[in-house]
Parts: C-alpha cells; structure tokens; sequence
C-alpha cells in the first residue's frame, strides 16, 4: 500500500500505451481548473473499483492548471463559454497522449457560482459548450458530460475522493476498523471496512458529510422529507447487482456558517445589541474610542471598528474566550428558516463509538496555523490552547508573529480573528453537530497522504464507474475467442483426421472398384478366347485334304 503511494508521487508513463485517461473541468465561482486523471486496466474483479490517479508531468508536477475569474462571466454572452475554457482544454490535450483523445472522457461541471445564474443563462452556457467544444477537441465529450451539479453531489464527491484516497472502498483489506451496514430490503447487514466522514468550513458556508449504516427511525413527516434531501444513495460497483458498494451518506451544507460571514454576522449582532442598550440604558458605548465595546472574542487590546449602514461601533479586544463561546451561542440559530439553523437542521443519527471524521479548511487553519495542533484533535487541549491565545496581549501576538513563531500560513488577519474562530469552530463541533468533549476520532487535515483530495476525483470515480464493465465483457469475450480457437483447434484436427479417412476409404474403394473391374474384363477375355478356340479350331480341321 505504502509503495503504491509513493508512486502516485512520480511522473505518469504516457507512453504506456495501456492507460485510461479521464478530464474534469471545475468550474467555480471565483475561477476555473481542470485535473487529468489516469488509470489501468481494471484488474478484472468485479468487486474492486478503477484505480484512479492524478496525472503528473515529467517534473512529477500534478496537473492541474486554474484560470480567473468563473464561467459566469459569460452569462451575457454564452456563445464565449468555450473560449473562456479553450486554454484549460488546450492545456488537457497536450498532456494526454494524441492517440487516446478520442477514448478520454471530458467532463465539464459547474458549481456555486453557476448555481446563481438563471437557469436560462445556465442552459445557453452549457449548449454552447456541448456544440463547439467537439469541433476543436476530439475528447469523449456529449451533452451529459456537461453539468451544473448541486451543493449535495458537491458533497457526495468530496466524501467520495477522501474515502477513496484512504483505501476505504478497498473491502479486502481488513487493517481497519468495520462497520454494519444495513442495506434495507436488499438481504442481510452487510460488515465491511468503515468509511470517514468530512468537515469541511470555508469563508462562507461549512459543509458536513458522512455514510449513515442504518437509516434509523424518522420521527416526523418533516423529518422523513428533509431526509430525502440530504440523503443520497448510491451504488459505485461497477455492478447494479452487488450491494459491496451501495452507500447511504448524509451532506448538508450550512450557508452563512463559514468563518468568514460568522464573524461578519456576529458583529452585526453586537452592534444591533450595543446600540440598543445604549437607548434603553442611556449609555455611550461603543460610540467613542474612548468608550470603546469590549469584545471577548479578540486579542487582548486590539482595537477594531465595525461599520454597518452607516453607524461606526469601536471595539476593543478583551480575549475573554470562555465568554466568547457563549456569545455566539445565538449564532447558530442563524435565521428564522429552519433550514438555515445549524440546531434545528436535520442530521442524520452518527454513531460516535464507530465512527471516524476528518476536518478541512477552517478546521485545519484554526487549530494548526497559530495554535500549532493540526492532526488529532482532542477538545481540552484545543480549549486550553485557545484561552491561552485569547489572553494574550495584541503586542505579544504581533511580537510572536514576526519571530516566526506561527505557521508560515498564517498572516495578520489570522492572528486578529483566530480567537473568534477557534471559539466559532468549537461551538459549531460540539454545539452545532453535538460532538461528544472526549470524542477521539476527528483529524483536522490540509492534506491527505501528502497530497490535496479535490472533489473532481470523487467525481471522475462516480462518472467512470461502469467502465470496468467494458474491461470485463472485452476480458470475457477475449477468454470465449480464445477457448473457441482451442476448441476448433481440436475439432480441426479431427476433421483433418476424419477427412483423410474418409479420403482413403474412398480410394481404397476406387482401386477395388477398379480390381473388380480388371476381373470382370479378364474373365471376358477368357470367355471370347475359349469361344474362338471351339469356333476356329474346328473349321481348321474340316479343311485337312
């Protein structure tokens, strides 16, 4: 396992003529990339899924190329959506060998930012890609290729691409700890390797991703339709027969609750809260420097100011984190909608004694780049080391920063929010998804042995998964041809065999055809000799004087 690892470090061997090639376009909403991808043929069990990797170049580079700003930009004129992607294909094509362009599959999908336009404007965005980007490339690419994917199928391949890349879909190998599916009316629970959940908090949204083993009981109507929609069910065998593959995973995506919008949505309520128990109380805070807000939820005098449709509140750090905590209790609410609460949003059942999560992004700045405890997460170390952070004076930290004491990630901004989010990531874990203190089974990560795990793997494994059934069908039509040749090679030889028999019975036929014949002939011979010795011998006689 550990050497197949190390060779997905090196340069892909184009000139093996037996390798796959597969292309996925991401189209985001702040830029576009593309990811190669390649495999072998499938080792022909029907159980096991490609093995998918991404391609590196001669340097052992991946490759990978990003352009800037989104595909959206062509929303007013969509006849410029492949002119836009024309260097990201450009860039494809010359890396995957000429002669395997016409058996690559190409797949353009689009997200967040695409989600935003009209549909119309989807719609003519896409058309133009499935109408001219044939004419220029000669990939294996049709109007099913190209897609603007949901929020949910983002999810599903994100928790795909990880669980792959950890050998999780590898049923044979027993190092790891198993879990018990049940597969509803399909037969008896199903034991088998268990898989990891993802946590995954950008700017903007945090997203939550795991398999449920048994669906559990739905305690309400509500309940049953929210389940319909963050649940999805899946089969990646290549196999509609085999449940070895069949998966049941819950993704939910929480807009507002990433790190970034948090901490703007928080303000706004300190402002909104200050302000109105400066009219009730008659008091000035917040209104001057010198009267500054004491937020619990920066560094210890920082001093800061929030502006909101027009009114100005000056802040002051205090570093109370303890107190920070529970000022963002209410934060996790979100809106009046349901479905914008982090408390009230449907979760499917997680059971913490079996089950294992590994935490993105925001996870893994906010315990590792100024708290230096990226990896195993345990709550009181990370509660500890948070206070302490808070406690800290704004001058310590900034004399800390430029002695290099912090992750060369981490910058000013990371070191004036970090109380706030660690505070945010810890009510959102334990309060929010009610993650048990003594939990110990959360990794925070940036990597995944050694390398980034887009969701576009997930999504090329999901798309290529019946591809094995070609490998097959071509493999068993091989093993026919080649028992009918050993067949017909012995029946040959038989016919051969019965051929010349026959051949030499018909001759030996023949030449005693031909002996009769020279018998019958001869004894005509006789027969005409006798009658002319009785017919001519006579005459002679009567004629002696």
């Amino acid at each position: 396992r550990y050497l197949a690892r190390a060779e997905e470090l090196t340069a892909t061997n184009t000139e093996d003529s037996t390798l796959n090639y597969g292309v996925v376009v991401d189209c985001g909403s702040s830029g576009s990339r593309v990811f190669v991808y390649f495999w072998p043929p499938h080792n022909g069990n029907p159980h096991d899924l490609l093995d998918i990797k991404q391609m590196r170049d001669r340097s052992s580079r991946p490759v990978v190329k990003k352009i800037k700003p989104g595909i959206s930009v062509t929303a007013a004129a969509p006849e410029q959506a492949t002119s836009y992607l024309r260097p990201l294909l450009r860039f494809a094509a010359a890396h995957v060998p000429a002669q395997k362009h016409k058996e690559t599959p190409l797949y353009i999908l689009c997200t967040a930012g695409m989600r935003l336009l009209p549909e119309q404007q989807q719609v003519a965005i896409l058309e133009d890609l499935v109408r001219n980007v044939p004419l220029e490339f000669d990939f294996l690419f049709s109007k099913s290729h190209a897609e603007v994917i949901s929020g949910k199928q983002e999810g599903v391949y994100a928790w795909i691409g990880i669980n792959f890349v950890l050998g999780r879909f590898d049923h044979e190998d027993e190092e790891d700890a198993v879990v018990t599916v049940a597969l509803g009316d399909q037969g008896k629970p199903l034991v088998r390797k268990r898989t990891v959940g993802i946590l995954d908090m950008g700017g903007a949204s945090l997203q939550i991703a795991y398999e449920v083993p048994d669906s559990g009981a739905i305690s309400s109507p509500q309940q049953e339709e929210a389940a319909k929609s963050l649940l999805a069910e899946f089969n990646l065998g290549c196999d509609v027969q085999h449940t070895g593959h069949v998966y049941r995973v819950y993704v939910n995506t929480f807009l507002g609750f990433g790190g970034n919008f948090a901490r703007q949505r928080y303000e706004e309520l300190v402002l909104n809260q200050t302000f109105l128990h400066n009219r009730l109380q008659s008091q000035q805070t917040g209104l001057s420097p010198k009267m500054p807000f004491l937020d619990p939820c920066l560094p210890v005098g920082l001093e800061d100011t929030v502006t909101r449709g027009g009114q100005t509140l000056y802040v002051r750090g205090r570093g109370d984190w303890q107190a920070c905590v529970k000022l963002l209790q209410p934060l996790l609410a979100g809106s009046n909608s349901s479905q914008d609460s982090l408390v009230g949003a449907y979760k499917a059942p997680i059971d913490f004694s079996n089950s294992e999560f590994y935490g993105f992004s925001e996870f893994f700045y906010c315990t590792e780049d100024v708290l230096r405890l990226g990896g195993q997460y345990n709550a009181p170390t990370f509660t500890s080391a948070a206070q302490e952070y808070c406690g800290q004076r704004w001058e310590v930290l900034t004399q800390r920063f430029r002695g290099g004491l912090y992750s060369a990630h981490a910058d000013q901004h990371r070191l004036k929010y970090q109380c706030f989010k660690s505070a945010w990531m810890y009510q959102v874990l334990h309060e929010g998804f009610q993650f048990p203190l003594d939990y110990p089974s959360l990794r925070t990560a940036q990597l995944v042995y050694d390398r980034e795990v887009q969701w576009t793997l997930g999504a090329i494994l999901y798309k290529t998964r019946f591809l094995p059934l070609r490998d097959l069908r071509q493999e068993s039509i091989r093993q026919a041809h080649a028992s009918w040749l050993r067949l017909s090679f012995v029946y040959n030889h038989y016919l051969f065999f019965a051929c010349i028999l026959v051949v030499a019975l018909a001759i030996v036929l023949y030449l005693m055809r031909l002996r009769r014949i020279h018998r019958r002939q001869l004894r005509s011979a006789q027969h005409t000799l006798l009658w002319l010795d009785k017919v001519v011998v006579p005459l002679g006689q009567g004629n002696v004087p």
